[in-house]
């Protein structure tokens, strides 16, 4: 049974707003950083006042400095899996802010540092960032606690989905198979009209509907399994 985790602190008395109010006072930002075509996001109320940031990397000074630029304070890291390009930035954020950090219980074994600090997701969970909430769903493939993470229409998928790609399988704790299923049990299942936020700049457009993904990302075209192995691993070859 998913349980919920609250962020909100001591906010909730703010919440009595009607639907076009809090509509209004989410704030969503696609931050590129890094060498690596990285993207950051950061969610926050500004009812509130308060901000998650999605995969804290590369430079955690630009990030408290958008954060304070609109009054807020950052209290919360959500990971979408621990590669370094993805959570460079976590024990700097942490020196500075006095942030919880949430990520996949599957993906937190894999971490140093700050392991003991962070706190177990599972999917179906929900995050709430002020009167937001975020629900957890577990992507494996890329890696084993490989997660999205969506808000209302907005998916962030981390480095399972590209726009027109996926991510790699051959880094530890990668699973093709898994990320097969992955797209054709939990993907294919969403609402066609989510957008997809993912961790990288990696297409010509920033973001898509799920529905436009379906018709041109090839790897969620694929006919069988052995049809998207081939293309994840071109040394595959079916039996």
């Amino acid at each position: 049974m998913a349980y919920k985790i609250d962020l909100r602190g001591d906010c909730s008395s703010k919440y009595e707003q009607s639907p076009s109010a809090i509509f209004m006072s989410l704030f969503f930002q696609q931050v590129p950083l890094g060498p690596m075509a990285n993207y950051v996001y950061l969610i926050g109320d500004h009812a509130c006042k308060e901000l998650a940031v999605i995969d804290p990397a590369w430079d955690i000074a630009a990030i408290r400095k958008i954060a304070s630029e609109h009054g807020f304070t950052i209290t919360s890291a959500l990971i979408t899996h621990g590669h370094p390009d993805h959570i460079n930035a976590v024990e700097d954020l942490l020196q500075q802010e006095n942030a919880k950090v949430y990520m996949h219980k599957d993906e937190v074994p894999w971490i140093e540092g700050w392991k003991e600090t962070a706190i177990a997701t599972g999917h179906g969970d929900a995050i709430n960032i002020g009167q937001y909430t975020v629900q957890v769903i577990h992507t494996p493939g890329h890696t084993e606690g490989s997660q999205c993470f969506l808000l209302g229409d907005k998916m962030l998928s981390g480095d399972t989905l590209f726009i027109d790609g996926c991510g790699r399988t051959d880094l530890p704790g990668g699973n093709a198979e898994k990320l097969y299923y992955t797209f054709t049990d939990i993907i294919k299942n969403l609402p066609a009209d989510i957008m997809i936020y993912p961790g990288h700049d990696y297409a010509h457009d920033k973001c898509q509907r799920l529905s436009q993904q379906l018709q041109t990302n090839p790897y969620l075209r694929a006919h069988s399994k052995q049809d998207f192995l081939s293309m994840v691993q071109p040394g595959f070859k079916s039996l």
